[in-house]
């Protein structure tokens, strides 16, 4: 079993869904790659795309043809400023045109040249797409690939790639009993033996500016959530209520930085009512953001991207003794608890509902607020199964097909199950736990096999066929 880094776990992406917006970006992207690496690419004079099962019945609302259209035009989604998706993507629709990889203009036609088939689900993954390309030689490439969940993309025929080339880490750990076991054998903490392990692909000095990198983008983001006012796009009329929920805790003006905001929350009353309400606020404000086509940081998907956020800047907020350092040990940990479910089970919502998505990233939250507070590897791992158990059977239901409802309040849920978990493992015996983390992450795989498919991100199940809308494209 392949080595995966916590930091293609977490990392940053583009809203408002990892499986259907970022996997077929980045599928476009390894489009344009295999195109080029054949010497084809500027021979091109056609491209069209075939979007399959999920990707076909929720595709409008998670805004997969955005997706879609910015890969084959040479965006990268993590450097794009996300104000020029939405514009872009009617420039291509109205004009005919789309400049292939940044460089070769060719007709396309939107209604013709993407192909939705929602009726066609692909044997081998719900969130199947297929390239075309044709050349002025008269040749016709094509490519299949699936999403996988969390940004993840497999080529058709090839095994799952979870890093560009197989790397081979010192302590490899594929299962809770794996890291359990080389924790004890080392005398080190999860924190400290992911770190270990991820000095494969990067130098303890780069471990430390990824994380430092992403702490920022999460408060960025943040800050970005509650400063923006306004509605939601997609056609359901969603009020954004962070920009609300801060004014009713603080009452005064935005500051001007996110150090300065979190400067003064860190100030703020930590009575019980006070933080659930601090922590909802960072929740809704980074998936509101999210759903609106925003930077965030996937972790391990973007309908989830709210909940790893929330739990860190609860704890960087609000407990004791929590130095700057503290991070690092969060984002590997969270990581590293992420790597289980990717390998053992699935973070697609597509295959196993939103327990792959919410529940994995409670559970990624919960093991590392326990690693923060001082828990043992044997407690860090129960409170992840603790958050996962809780979460077991979840269904993916978004209305309309877009990420906002549920899936923006589930945030605020799955974060504070992450400190409820943590904080019940930390008052625990492991020793004396029925149930371990390898046996839930098992648990629910076989619930996601089981699961009606109507119930995995395709908006045919659940709150979706109860609540009649009318979304239009978004």
């Amino acid at each position: 079993m392949e080595s995966i880094s916590a930091f293609e776990i977490i990392k940053t992406g583009i809203g408002p869904s990892s499986s259907h917006t970022m996997g077929p970006w980045h599928a476009a992207s390894l489009f344009l790659e295999d195109l080029d690496a054949r010497g084809l690419l500027d021979e091109v004079n056609r491209v069209s795309v075939h979007l399959y099962g999920s990707l076909a019945k929720t595709g409008l609302g998670h805004g997969t043809d955005s997706a879609v259209l910015m890969g084959l035009s040479g965006y990268d989604f993590t450097t794009i400023p996300p104000g020029i998706i939405l514009p872009e993507t009617e420039a291509i629709k109205n004009s005919g045109l789309i400049s292939l990889g940044g460089k070769r203009l060719l007709a396309f036609k939107y209604t013709k040249d993407l192909i939705w088939e929602p009726e066609i689900a692909l044997p081998e993954h719900a969130n199947g797409m297929t390239f075309h390309a044709w050349t002025d030689g008269g040749r016709v490439v094509s490519e299949t690939y699936f999403s996988v969940g969390g940004g993840f993309i497999v080529r058709a025929g090839q095994p799952d790639p979870s890093t560009k080339k197989v790397i081979s880490t010192p302590y490899p750990c594929h299962s809770g009993a794996d890291l359990l076991k080389t924790c004890r054998t080392l005398g080190l903490s999860i924190s400290q033996l992911t770190r270990v392990n991820e000095q494969a692909w990067r130098t303890p000095e780069e471990i430390s500016l990824r994380s430092s990198e992403l702490w920022t983008e999460i408060r960025a983001c943040i800050f970005r959530g509650i400063s923006t006012e306004g509605f939601l796009p997609g056609g359901l009329q969603v009020k954004r209520r962070a920009p609300d929920l801060y004014r009713s805790l603080l009452g005064t003006d935005l500051p001007a930085t996110p150090d300065d905001l979190f400067t003064l929350i860190r100030k703020q009353p930590a009575d019980f009512r006070t933080v659930t309400k601090w922590i909802s606020c960072f929740a809704l404000a980074v998936n509101e953001e999210n759903a609106s086509f925003g930077r965030v940081v996937t972790a391990p998907t973007n309908g989830a991207a709210g909940v790893l956020p929330a739990v860190l800047m609860y704890a960087w907020c609000f407990t004791p003794d929590f130095p700057d350092e503290k991070i690092t040990d969060f984002i590997l940990t969270a990581g590293e608890i992420g790597t289980l479910f990717k390998k053992n089970a699935t973070i697609s919502a597509a295959m196993g509902g939103c327990q792959a998505e919410i529940g994995v990233s409670s559970a990624m939250a919960a093991a590392a607020l326990t690693e923060i507070s001082g828990g043992s590897p044997d407690q860090v791992l129960q409170a992840a199964e603790i958050a996962m158990e809780h979460h077991l059977g979840l269904t993916c239901d978004p209305i309309g097909g877009l990420v906002q409802i549920p899936c923006i309040e589930r945030n605020s849920m799955g974060a504070m199950k992450a400190i409820t978990a943590s904080q019940l493992a930390l008052e625990s015996d492991p020793a004396a736990a029925r149930v371990s983390l390898d046996a839930v992450i098992k648990t629910m795989w076989e619930t996601a096999r089981d699961m009606n498919s109507r119930y995995k991100e395709t908006s045919e199940g659940g709150l979706a066929a109860h609540i009649p809308v009318n979304v239009p494209e978004c």
